[in-house]
């Protein structure tokens, strides 16, 4: 058992002691929580369960935490003191301490994750950009977080579907046709426009010179609708599968591409009859209308227009019906911020057909801003277009990207520094923890470059010889991992993991100033090969959840 348990389990035994020999009335007592206090000389961990349960046991806390503390003889607690107003610090013996390493370095890989749960199916739809060109930076946070988020979720135990609602039905498909179109045109010498609402990214003419590299002028005397056609297809599927390359290369995997034109017509028609029955839509000026504001919407929606094409809110009902059909536990939706006023009416839609809305989790990313030179960078040196996902990742690396997307909450616009995130330093947060990886891998080197065996064998460690306080606040910062990957799942928070790492760094680095690992007391060296055995392990399992990479050498 980690040892914060263990702390939680003897603190509610001890209460439950309390109770019963009368110092303490029976009562629904709220959940134990602890944390670590901010100076060592509090010891290792506190808790506020008597300031919390003062009205429910009618006393002072300091009397609630007096009759707790007398409670608690444990072999593994060294003492407990009451501090304030009442507030309980506990000082632990270093043997449950050290239980902490052995836990890890049994565990390796599955070290901090919860075994998993089958019934806790939650779903999380991310990315989602139509195939209609090159994933752009605001979609490389989406991709990034999203992905993180479900690395977390899979750590805590959840069992998640990753999936990618492929927008490849309606106008936007036909734009891309007929901007290909112009620029096949343009090509073989041709005027043509690009359409309003077309695609002008230099993608596109790229689409247009391959389709002739390949077949020529053979399309020229083609009928415009079946050419129209054809691009689309061939645009699709080429976009498509450059997507999907681009986000692998980004280190973003789905288990599901879910297609929107397998909801034409049959499902949106569907869902739509399913709100009729329901006495949810009704007709004005040829239209069908969603009642949404019975349901907190600040007006009716249309779903099909009065030319009988259906709306996108139509296309997204059936897709959430669909969700909802397949029967997970929980879904979460990562949305950009421009998509806040599409949350009520989406949410209304699943209440109008009998859903639970609050089953359905919106969470919108704030946008990126990046920065060189410690100024603004809008448009891309190459294309003069908005800059590509591959563009940043070609600059400062995937990692690098990755880390930088998830380190900040994804309530709060992001300014992304790319000076900072290319360069070699301790300023760079995510240099900086893989650099504490690959120096454990170093450390290895140089013991058996010192004539040393690397035994692995930790049976025979002494922990003991594991005394410096740089040790023993490396070994309590790595026990609160379990617990920090399950808050950051409540919380749908990967930045926290972010921030553990580079703590956790941050303490492997100043152990690494302070303790020399090769020793002539071979005890205290194999001791603390086991603890950076253990930090190198935590820093893994911590880049793994964020998708980033933690080298051996750098």
């Amino acid at each position: 058992m980690e040892m914060k348990e263990l702390l939680k389990q003897g603190i509610a035994e001890a209460l439950d002691k309390a109770i019963a020999a009368g110092t303490l009335p029976a009562g629904d007592y709220p959940a134990i929580s602890l944390e670590v206090p901010p100076q060592k000389e509090f010891g290792d961990f506190a808790t506020n369960i008597a300031m919390q349960s003062a009205r429910i046991a009618r006393r002072a806390p300091k009397m609630i935490a007096e009759a707790i503390v007398a409670q608690m003889d444990y072999p593994w607690l060294d003492r407990a003191e009451i501090a304030g107003a009442g507030f309980i610090n506990f000082f632990l013996k270093h043997d449950v301490i050290y239980d902490t390493l052995k836990n890890i370095l049994a565990a390796g890989a599955e070290y901090g994750k919860a075994p998993l749960r089958e019934e806790d199916t939650v779903q999380v739809e991310y990315v989602s950009a139509n195939p209609t060109g090159p994933l752009h930076v605001g979609h490389g946070r989406g991709a990034a977080y999203g992905s993180a988020l479900v690395n977390l979720l899979r750590a805590a135990g959840c069992n998640v579907q990753a999936e990618y609602y492929i927008n490849d039905a309606g106008n936007q498909m036909n734009n891309l046709a007929a901007s290909v179109n112009a620029r096949y045109l343009q090509l073989l010498g041709r005027e043509a426009d690009i359409p309003e609402n077309g695609y002008h990214g230099h993608d596109i003419i790229d689409t247009a010179q391959a389709i002739i590299d390949q077949d020529g002028d053979a399309y020229l005397n083609m009928p415009e609708e079946e050419r129209l056609e054809l691009f689309k297809d061939r645009a699709y599927v080429e976009k498509l599968k450059a997507l999907k390359r681009d986000l692998a290369a980004f280190n973003v995997h789905f288990d599901n591409w879910f297609s929107e034109r397998t909801l034409h017509p049959d499902a949106i028609h569907g869902a739509c009859d399913v709100l009729k029955q329901r006495g949810k839509l009704y007709e004005k000026d040829g239209a069908l209308w969603l009642k949404s504001t019975d349901y907190g919407d600040d007006k009716d929606r249309v779903v099909i227009r009065d030319n009988g094409v259906p709306t996108y809110l139509a296309a997204d009902i059936a897709y959430h019906k669909n969700k909802y059909d397949r029967g997970f536990g929980s879904l979460i939706n990562i949305w950009g911020a421009d998509h806040h006023g599409y949350v009520a009416r989406v949410k209304a839609a699943m209440a109008a057909l009998g859903y639970d809305p609050e089953k359905l989790e919106i969470l919108l990313l704030q946008m990126v801003s990046l920065f060189r030179d410690g100024k603004p960078v809008k448009m891309s040196k190459r294309t003069g277009q908005a800059i590509t996902l591959n563009e940043l990742i070609e600059e400062v690396g995937a990692d690098a990207a990755r880390y930088f997307f998830i380190m900040r909450s994804l309530d709060t616009q992001l300014d992304f520094d790319l000076d900072l995130a290319k360069s070699h330093s301790n300023e760079n947060p995510v240099y900086y923890i893989q650099y504490a990886h690959a120096r454990i891998y170093s450390i290895y080197r140089q013991v058996q470059e010192a004539g040393d065996a690397l035994d692995m064998n930790w049976a025979d460690v002494q922990w003991d010889k594991l005394k410096d306080e740089q040790e023993l606040e490396l070994i309590k910062k790595m026990a609160a991992f379990p617990e920090e990957i399950q808050r950051a799942a409540r919380e749908r928070a990967p930045h926290r993991i972010a921030h553990f790492a580079h703590e956790l760094a941050g303490l492997f680095h100043t152990f690494y100033n302070h303790c020399r690992i090769i020793q002539e007391d071979k005890e205290l060296e194999k001791a603390r090969l086991a603890l950076v055995t253990a930090v190198r392990i935590t820093i893994a399992n911590s880049l793994a959840i964020l998708g980033v990479s933690a080298p051996e050498k750098m």
